[in-house]
């Protein structure tokens, strides 16, 4: 889902800084009550969604052109499973030091749409630090970078389709949307399938974010049973004593119940 995951940079350039969120809430209340009244079901973002205000550039208005994948693969990058260190999985000893923020155990699985799981799969996770804030010369935003905080990781998951990453739980963020408008916290996740041309991307959440209701990229998916599969569930099993709090996600790649993907829109 092209919109609900390719955020710009934060501070970047704006396309509506004149609106306010009080008007962009209210473009959201609007298209929310139209679809419930409409008793359709949407199971993906929308990608001509005004109150994103890029979205309306930015979303493909002509059939995409189509290609050979064999003739892609060529030129994509590839993987082993000797590539990855089981290290690449703990953001918190990637550097000198002890990174600033609440540390955490973020977990799941990936599964087809009959819950079989994925084994062998690539994930990888890209976020902000604890202060919001992208190792990322595009992003101004005015909060400190932790010099002991990378934000990217790596692993595969395991026989029972299982992905574990120890990190930092990031912060919401300003973006040039509107005026005054944030991001909710979330962590960018990519699947990679069994090669470079089937990746998969998509973003998780976190649950209770008072920042839902107010974001476009979110409500971008007007359904809200879909929006809340991306929103991890706290579990106390996964917390660990005096050391960090836990979440489960898991990611259903196909079916009614599928998690949403990029993959899944015309680019």
């Amino acid at each position: 889902m092209t919109d609900i995951l390719d955020e710009r940079v934060p501070g970047s350039s704006s396309d509506d800084e004149s609106s306010t969120q009080a008007q962009v809430s209210e473009e959201i209340r609007r298209i929310a009550a139209a679809h419930q009244r409409s008793g359709a079901t949407e199971n993906e973002a929308r990608l001509d969604y005004p109150p994103y205000r890029s979205s309306i550039l930015r979303h493909p208005t002509k059939d995409p052109h189509r290609v050979d994948p064999e003739g892609i693969e060529l030129w994509a990058p590839v993987f082993g499973e000797r590539d990855i260190d089981p290290l690449e999985a703990d953001l918190t000893v990637q550097h000198g030091g002890e990174p600033i923020g609440e540390r955490m155990v973020v977990t799941g699985r990936v599964l087809d749409g009959d819950g079989r799981p994925v084994r062998r799969q690539l994930v990888e996770i890209w976020q902000a630090n604890a202060g919001g804030r992208y190792l990322h010369e595009r992003d101004q935003h005015p909060a400190a970078l932790d010099p002991n905080f990378t934000g990217v990781g790596r692993c595969l998951t395991d026989d029972e389709g299982a992905y574990a990453f120890t990190t930092i739980k990031p912060g919401p963020y300003p973006w040039k949307n509107h005026r005054n408008a944030w991001r909710p916290a979330h962590i960018h996740f990519s699947l990679f399938g069994t090669d470079f041309t089937q990746r998969m991307v998509t973003q998780m959440y976190f649950p209770g974010d008072p920042l839902f209701a107010l974001d476009p990229i979110y409500q971008s998916i007007v359904d809200p049973r879909a929006r809340e599969r991306l929103v991890a569930t706290y579990d106390h099993d996964v917390t660990q004593p005096e050391w960090c709090t836990g979440y489960r996600w898991d990611i259903v790649l196909t079916g009614s119940h599928r998690t949403l993907m990029q993959a899944e829109t015309p680019s």
